[in-house]
């Protein structure tokens, strides 16, 4: 196309310039020999960048930041060496990721410039952009169909993606962020395991709840992507509206001031309201679940809610075994001390000492000290399981493999922790959407561990799949395709049925809507060991 151009303009005094989306020039043809001298001494030559925030005004950059042709001339530009010029840039828009993939421009002198310049180069463009068109994918350009179609309606927020593209509409662009790009493609994968439609609710960033309509595009067998059309609650409105207005409202406020567990997920959502209706009981409460899920963040949160400004002291069983007499002495003088206490990896304590915290749990209660325990889930099948009795309230936590559309959430919260310099700092959609897709058997901390890690290779800047660790960043995993992704989701909407049922076969067969014949089957195709859920 570029050549075709050239010929146009053999003879002419004009110079043809092509831009990368970040503005570098990468490939300068025509022009006489004295336009291209003076554009070699103005640097406009390959290799140099002309991005409007470097250049001020001008052809490419401001093409490039308004995503609309751009024509300036003379005294127009910023720079005082390209003054003696005229350009006309027009961005090459990717005609189904919407992506801008580059600037094509026209430069000319000043004197030579006339308005068939524009024409030209708004012609060239659209030969471009038709042949990105037919190049594309037979999946992309279902799936682009498939999004003008529900996009005609008019009626709901309409976004279409699969792994590598999203589409979204000026009304579905204004509900969503860069989070919830993978949630939503988390959501729609899981929802449509084993159908072609699901009508449902999903939760966005900033506690929007929304209803969802999804629909794959294509078969099971060649998928193109997903379609999915959104209409907001009513209740919900003002939650999106305060996105525009900063948050203003005297309950964003309070909200702000309240101790939140980062989530979305339902679970999440129990036990925030847990934690809530503990926090106003005077009983000791036992947090269990898998290593590294949060249990210790959570028995912060709620030591938080119940006293902000209070002392607490913390106690590790894990630790008690290398001086067993200076760990349960350390424990007695708490009790004489006033604030809180936390013991961590309750389940860990040694044999011999569980009478001594028997015996300090006692007294405790009968002065209704607060005292917050965690442990593992097993911690009734060992030496410490006769403590679980001095708990009257506990907290089970779901492990996070059950819980993916957390990770949005949790991640902010841990980038934040980890660089509270720097704030904004986020996880670019496809690096989120790699670790969402991720079955993460150490939880939260493994979870945390990454984007310490990714942290200092981004040195500051977005986190993308670049930054992430050796193993995390699976090549196979960005291109798996809808199918095998809808497989892995299936697998665990059959892992949260179990979970949730607690083994019970009958009962998550009719959770999942299936025989229990097509539940045994489904365990057995997806690698699932019945005997992990044996009926309590």
């Amino acid at each position: 196309m570029i050549d075709n151009l050239v010929l146009h303009l053999l003879d002419a005094p004009a110079t043809i310039l092509l831009a990368d989306s970040a503005a570098q020039i990468v490939d300068r043809r025509a022009g006489n020999a004295g336009l291209r001298a003076r554009l070699d001494r103005a640097y406009v030559a390959p290799g140099f960048r002309y991005a409007e925030e470097d250049t001020g005004t001008n052809g490419i950059g401001t093409a490039l930041e308004e995503r609309r042709p751009f024509q300036v001339s003379g005294g127009e530009h910023y720079r005082e060496a390209l003054q003696s010029l005229a350009c006309v840039g027009v961005p090459i828009i990717h005609p189904i990721t919407r992506t801008v993939e580059g600037i094509l421009d026209i430069t000319s002198n000043l004197s030579d410039s006339n308005a068939l310049m524009g024409a030209l180069a708004k012609s060239a463009v659209r030969e471009i952009q038709s042949r990105l068109y037919a190049e594309s994918s037979d999946r992309e350009q279902r799936l682009l169909q498939s999004f003008l179609q529900a996009s005609r309606r008019g009626s709901s927020a309409v976004v279409s993606l699969n792994q590598d593209v999203i589409m979204t509409t000026p009304m579905a662009a204004q509900i969503i962020d860069t989070s919830d790009q993978a949630l939503l493609w988390d959501w729609a994968c899981r929802m449509l395991a084993g159908r072609d439609e699901f009508i449902g609710e999903v939760r966005l960033a900033d506690n929007v709840t929304v209803s969802a309509t999804a629909r794959r595009v294509g078969d099971s067998r060649s998928p193109a992507g997903i379609v999915i059309e959104m209409r907001q609650h009513l209740r919900d409105t003002k939650k999106s509206s305060a996105r525009q207005l900063a948050s203003a409202s005297a309950a964003a406020e309070k909200r702000a001031e309240t101790v939140r567990i980062p989530g979305r997920s339902l679970s999440t959502k129990r036990l925030q309201t847990e934690l809530e209706r503990l926090a106003s009981i005077d009983a000791p409460v036992l947090v269990t679940g898998e290593p590294g899920v949060g249990k210790f963040f959570a028995a912060s949160a709620l030591h938080r809610m119940q006293d902000a400004d209070g002392r607490f002291t913390v106690f590790d069983a894990a630790t008690a075994s290398v001086d067993p007499d200076a760990w349960i002495a350390g424990l007695v003088n708490w009790n004489k001390v006033d604030g809180a206490l936390i013991i961590r990896h309750l389940d860990l304590l040694p044999e011999k000492l569980v009478p001594n915290v028997c015996a300090v749990l006692s007294e405790a209660a009968d002065h209704r000290a607060q005292i917050i325990a965690t442990a593992g889930e097993a911690i009734r099948q060992g030496p410490a399981g006769r403590l679980c009795d001095h708990f009257m309230r506990r907290i089970e936590i779901d492990p996070l493999r059950l819980r993916s559309e957390d990770i949005a959430d949790i991640s902010v919260a841990l980038l934040r922790k980890h660089s509270p310099d720097r704030n904004g700092l986020r996880l670019q959609p496809a690096a989120l959407q790699l670790l969402i897709a991720r079955d993460w058997p150490g939880n939260v901390r493994e979870l945390e561990s990454v984007l310490a890690s990714s942290l200092l290779r981004s040195m500051g800047s977005d986190i993308g799949v670049q930054h992430l660790p050796d193993g995390y960043r699976d090549g196979d995993l960005r291109r798996r395709n809808a199918s095998t992704s809808l497989e892995l989701a299936e697998r665990d909407a059959l892992l949260k049925a179990l979970v949730e049922t607690d083994g019970n076969k009958l009962l998550a067969a009719q959770r999942l809507g299936v025989a229990r014949s097509t539940l045994y089957r489904k365990m057995r195709a997806l690698g699932i060991d019945g005997s992990r859920f044996l009926p309590q």
